[in-house]
Parts: C-alpha cells; sequence; structure tokens
C-alpha cells in the first residue's frame, strides 16, 4: 500500500531578483507597481512512492529540494504542476517552533498541537503526562514556549508527534539540535514506528543515521531525483556528488516506478 505518491511533480517559487537598498526605492517600486522576479523550481517533475511501513531517508545538499518535498507531503505547499497523495494521518516535525504558539505554555501547545492533528480534547489530556514525561521538560513546561532553545523545543515537538501515533511520520533535520541522550530515545522511538508498520520520511545531513534507521533512501540534487535505493547506495552517490562538485549526477534518472 502506497502511503506517498509524487507523479511529476513541480515545485515552481518566484525570487526577487532585486532588492531595494532605500526607503525611496521601496516606495518608487510600490508606485510603479514593478517587481522584478525570476523563476525558481526547486523540484523538477520527480515521481516517486512510499509504502506502508517504509522508513525512507531523503538526502541532497542544501537547496536540493528536500524540506520543499517535505512541505509538500505535509500539505504546506501543493504542486505547481503534478500530482502528491498522501493516505493518512501525518505528523510533520518540519521546523523548530511550527505549530506552537510562542505566548502560551507548552502545557498548552500539546493541547494545541493535538486539535491541530484531529485529536479530541479528551485524548490529549489522557496521552498529556506521557507527553510530558516523554520531552523530560519538568517544569518548563508551564513557561512559555518563547523562552525555550531550541533543544526544549525539539524536545516538545518530537514527543508530541511520537503520542499521536500518526501513519506517516516527517522529520526534517530537526533531531540534530537535541542532546545525544535525546536523540537516542527518539532514534529508538522511530525504531518502534517502524516495527509497528508506520511510515517515516527522514531529511538528514547524517548519513550514518539515515543508514542506521531507514529502510530505503532517495538522493535529490538541484530539485532532481537522482537516486533511489539503499541507504548505502545512495550514501556513496551523495558522497560521490560532494567531492565531484557535479551539477547534475548522471543527468535526469528514471524515477521508481508508481
Amino acid at each position: 500500500m502506497a502511503r506517498v505518491r509524487f507523479i511529476n511533480v513541480t515545485q515552481r517559487f518566484r525570487l526577487i531578483h532585486e532588492r531595494p537598498d532605500t526607503l525611496r526605492e521601496v516606495f518608487a517600486r510600490l508606485l510603479r507597481r514593478k517587481t522584478r522576479y525570476i523563476p525558481f523550481e526547486a523540484l523538477k517533475k520527480i515521481s516517486f512512492q512510499i509504502n506502508e511501513g517504509e522508513t525512507l531517508g531523503v538526502v541532497g545538499r542544501n537547496g536540493s529540494g528536500k524540506s520543499t518535498a517535505l512541505r509538500l507531503m505535509a500539505g504546506v505547499f501543493r504542486p505547481t504542476s503534478g500530482q502528491v497523495t498522501v493516505d493518512g494521518k501525518v505528523a510533520a516535525l518540519i521546523e523548530l517552533g511550527a505549530g506552537f504558539h510562542p505566548d502560551l505554555t507548552g502545557r498548552e501547545n500539546i493541547i494545541l498541537n493535538g486539535l491541530m492533528l484531529k485529536m479530541t480534547r479528551r485524548q490529549i489530556l489522557e496521552r498529556e503526562k506521557s507527553i510530558i514525561e516523554f520531552s523530560e521538560l519538568g517544569e518548563f513546561i508551564d513557561s512559555p514556549v518563547k523562552q525555550y532553545s531550541s533543544g526544549m523545543y525539539m524536545r516538545l515537538a518530537f514527543s508530541i508527534a511520537a503520542e499521536v501515533d500518526p501513519d506517516i511520520l516527517l522529520i526534517d533535520e530537526i533531531l540534530a539540535v537535541g542532546d545525544a541522550g535525546f536523540r537516542k530515545k527518539c532514534s529508538a522511538r522511530i525504531s518502534d514506528f517502524h516495527k509497528r508498520g508506520k511510515t517515516i520520511v527522514y531529511v538528514s545531513h547524517a548519513m550514518d543515521s539515515v543508514k542506521q534507521l531507514c529502510t530505503r533512501a532517495i538522493l535529490l540534487h538541484e530539485g532532481v531525483l537522482v537516486a533511489d535505493g539503499t541507504p548505502d547506495e545512495i550514501a556513496d552517490k551523495y558522497t560521490e556528488i560532494l567531492r565531484s562538485g557535479q551539477t547534475i549526477l548522471g543527468g535526469y534518472p528514471k524515477s521508481r516506478q508508481i
């Protein structure tokens, strides 16, 4: 069963080509109502699918389209062209602080995030104790999250995602900010998710963690899907790109059959 499908997906953005240097230039351009944009394709006609129970690593240099792909899966973006289908409840750890209200406490944000994930208030309260214990935030759980460090944000976000028991878990580099002990605990929870047949998409530059956690990996480069295979195979191809500085490895490859 396919949980996620990308079919000829292109994601295009408009980048501002010039930036005004003075306030006068800003108002002048507003009056002219003309701003110069250049098109930028973050993803270029990529196709692949992620099956139920797979833990997929998404690898590539900065700017390769990894986070864009994850945001498409999370429903943050809609593709410029092509089709993205997602089958199941999604929990997304795609940006520190995403989905949190800075003026609310950690405890209040647990309820807010649970409601956003379509849980009832009763279901959230039943899981609240487990979330707080897993996060190890202690008395800080009743402090506004705007006072949290990046590591504390990650602890709370992962703890909520782990307890809502999603069908699909999306993780974008967020584990990198945690301490070693908590990262180990997160890795154990991810492994438990995999054993229970959950689908996980894990974006990371850390190839050791991709090899440890993932059953399959894809390599994105300049918005193109250049390889799809085992974590070891993808690690080797990624290393080739880093060493050679190639712009495209082997041209536009054939994507995995849908």
